[in-house]
């Protein structure tokens, strides 16, 4: 049997965490750059707000209504969804994050309990523990799993944990569950089945599967028909570890100078490297991408994308910022008003074993920079992140007086909450 533990709208509960005082009030949590609306309490989804609203929009849209706003602060949500994971580790025999608020767990030799009651204990313990609600879902493989969660979540009947144990469950939990939110069909997918008149899961795996193959000639399509009808086939290895990895976001404004995208792209390669290092994987294929404003059409467009092979794949923060630093200068334009960069690495394997470059590799040089990243991961670990980051990173601003002020992060964030946990300078102070 598989369960999967799912935060309940993960960043509002985060949010809510050390701000008690918003239960039951309407709650958003907005993009990067405070953008638009990533997510909504139940009681901001009720009063009518869509997922996406432009933060500017919220006041035209809901005047007189008090809606409490706050800007993205991933440094708050992954430290107390790892706390969360932390109770998951202790109470299952094998676990995988799927994502900052989802985690799988492999229930092998617990088929003897009541896992209806293990996990309504599970949500007990989480909620008292982190203070943070979460839905369970409990099947014989992973896609059941999700749709008992979809369950659990949205009737209280279930007490926050949902077993689908039979084929009697499995069929009416099909036959309610609408195509569109099974895990594994995208909305692309979802919208051709609809206009072929199949509205349920049910509807889908009825289906024959020799039809399956033919119409879509798609594994992940075959496997989720697969799993729908009680089979267990989704590896574990294949949602564990990104095959790439992108880290881009649209500028606070837009941006004409190098030097101000350059802190930008070496921002986001730096995150890669992170990223890549946490999966205990290295990259073969650096990319950077950069385009103007398509809905500013007044002014002249440009996009492009640049991509360099590695002779040897790496994690270290220093050569993937400094390839993507080359591929900038070969991207940028002068007279363009550019409004978003990314950097994607591709060709992730494991980090060992590495297959150097037989003419270009410093064996002493290699392992000195995996020292340095394993020192500077260490230090943004315990004192927050960004704590230590490189020079270029860090992008200049003159303030009202002409006083140059030094940022580690070009992000706007103007109703950005504290975090208490991971910051001394942030600690809660009892009067």
């Amino acid at each position: 049997m598989y369960g999967i533990i799912d935060c309940d709208n993960c960043y509002v509960s985060c949010e809510r965490v050390f701000r008690p005082d918003l239960k039951d009030k309407p709650v958003v949590v907005l993009s990067n750059n405070d953008g638009c609306v990533v997510a909504r309490s139940n009681e901001a989804k009720k009063m009518g707000i869509k997922a996406g609203t432009p933060y500017y929009q919220l006041a035209q849209l809901f005047p007189q209504q008090k809606i409490a706003v706050f800007s993205s602060n991933y440094e708050l949500y992954g430290e107390l969804t790892s706390r969360v994971v932390q109770i998951i580790r202790q109470e299952a025999p094998a676990y995988f994050r799927y994502s900052i608020d989802e985690c799988f767990v492999y229930l092998k030799g617990m088929e003897h309990l009541d896992l209806k009651r293990w996990g309504e204990r599970l949500h007990q313990r989480v909620k008292q523990s982190v203070g943070m609600p979460v839905s369970i879902g409990i099947a014989p493989n992973k896609t059941l799993a999700k749709m008992a969660s979809y369950f659990a979540k949205r009737y209280p009947g279930y007490r926050h944990c949902c077993l689908i144990d039979s084929d009697m469950k499995r069929i009416k939990a099909l036959q309610l569950f609408p195509i569109g939110e099974v895990w594994g069909i995208g909305h692309r997918y979802a919208a051709r089945l609809l206009s072929m008149g199949v509205n349920t899961a049910y509807d889908f795996a009825s289906l024959n599967e020799s039809w399956i193959r033919a119409t879509f000639n798609n594994i992940v399509i075959l496997r989720t028909w697969k799993e729908l009808n009680g089979e267990d086939c989704v590896p574990n290895e294949e949602m564990t570890k990104k095959k790439s990895i992108c880290t881009s976001r649209s500028f606070n404004g837009m941006i004409t100078d190098i030097g101000s995208l350059r802190t930008h792209v070496d921002n986001y390669a730096a995150r890669c490297a992170e990223k890549l290092r946490k999966q205990g994987s290295v990259a073969s294929i650096i990319g950077v991408f950069l385009h103007t404003n398509a809905f500013r059409e007044d002014l002249p467009q440009y996009w492009n994308f640049q991509e360099t092979r590695l002779t040897t794949p790496t994690s270290s923060t220093i050569e993937i910022v400094k390839t993507a630093n080359g591929l900038l200068e070969k991207l940028y334009l002068p007279g363009y008003h550019y409004k978003k960069a990314g950097v994607i690495v591709m060709g992730v394997g494991p980090n060992s074993p590495v297959q150097p470059d037989l003419f270009d590799f410093n064996a002493e040089q290699f392992e000195k920079m995996k020292r340095l990243d394993a020192v500077i991961d260490r230090i943004n670990k315990l004192n927050g992140t960004e704590t230590v980051v490189l020079g270029s990173q860090q992008y200049t601003s003159k303030d009202g007086k002409g006083k140059a002020e030094i940022f580690a992060n070009a992000i706007k964030h103007d109703f950005k909450s504290k975090n208490p946990t991971t910051r001394w300078s942030d600690i809660i102070v009892l009067k």
